[in-house]
């Protein structure tokens, strides 16, 4: 008789397949004490130092915010949810620089009622016993209704992820993302591309500015630059919204690898904002030109929130 054939895994040894695709590299410890700062920034095992990261930001932002970034995928479990945690605070606080008074979500206005809205009693009394005084229905006109002003701006981020995703382009990212949440947070739309286009934020969503900074800054590159694709979905997610002014804003070197022309798309957007890498950005000058759209070299992550602003105005 031969023998049973050896038994397999039990059910908690068998590997379950994945809900988020392949697993994210971490990087070990020993690989990132070769990093200027760490040793600071994180002196023992499982610890992170905000004050050293606060000086060490002072000193060099853009060294700072990287590697704060590249510290979220540390091996070590708790450097890594420590700093995805400061990461998501630093973002915000660092993009709040340059905020317009006002922010671009709907406002209740009040207007005469016939130009529709919700009739307010209050304000409208006077108008109504001024017309039973004089035996008369009020006119339409003379009644004041309360209605939603349009917001006053859209924006729609797109992060190009199509080459190595690394610590400082997702920086730059998290931080133009969340300047872009702090300028509309009524009306903002976070798209990354490749081949494909991946929407972190829609318009019509309620997701909270934390969240989209955690979700971008776990984003990994992958080969082909298809920008057309994004540049009409950037346009698609602009459509769900009544803001006046509607602007896509583009984090990318703009150099399209497929076989799309871009520029036809990005001539039809309303309005086009272009951040790029300042060391390769010579196809974002042409895509810029060509489609009438506004540029900018980023020279660094830290200063994406003033380069928007600055574009913006």
């Amino acid at each position: 008789m031969s023998p049973p054939p050896p038994a397999g895994p039990s059910p908690e040894q068998r590997p379950r397949p994945s809900r988020s695709g392949p697993q994210q590299r971490t990087t070990p410890r020993s690989e990132l004490q070769n990093r200027p700062g760490f040793a600071e920034i994180s002196p023992e095992v499982g610890v992170l130092d905000e004050d050293a990261f606060a000086s060490a930001v002072a000193a060099d932002p853009d060294s700072a915010l990287t590697l704060l970034v590249d510290l979220g995928s540390a091996t070590d479990e708790r450097l890594r949810a420590a700093a995805r945690s400061l990461a998501r605070r630093v973002v915000l606080d660092r993009a709040r620089s340059g905020l317009p008074r006002r922010a671009g979500v709907g406002r209740l206005r009040s207007q005469s009622a016939d130009r529709g809205g919700e009739l307010d009693i209050d304000a409208s009394i006077g108008a109504v016993l001024e017309a039973r005084a004089a035996r008369r229905p009020p006119a339409v006109e003379e009644l004041v209704a309360r209605d939603w002003a349009r917001p006053e701006l859209a924006l729609c981020l797109l992060v190009d992820a199509s080459g190595s995703m690394n610590g400082e382009r997702l920086a730059a990212a998290a931080l133009t993302a969340a300047a872009c949440a702090l300028r509309a947070p009524g009306d903002y739309a976070v798209l990354s591309f490749h081949r494909e286009v991946q929407v972190v934020r829609a318009m019509d969503s309620q997701q909270r500015p934390e969240s989209v900074i955690d979700a971008v800054l776990g984003l990994r590159g992958h080969g082909v630059t298809s920008l057309a694709t994004a540049l009409r979905a950037a346009a698609d997610q602009l459509g769900r919204t009544r803001a006046a002014r509607q602007v896509v804003v583009l984090l990318s070197d703009c150099r399209a690898t497929d076989e799309q022309d871009p520029v036809p798309p990005a001539g039809a957007l309303r309005e086009l904002l272009v951040l790029s890498p300042a060391d390769d950005s010579d196809a974002a000058q042409d895509l810029a030109r060509k489609a009438g759209a506004r540029w900018a070299a980023l020279p660094g992550a830290a200063a994406a929130p003033e380069l928007l602003a600055s574009l913006l105005e």
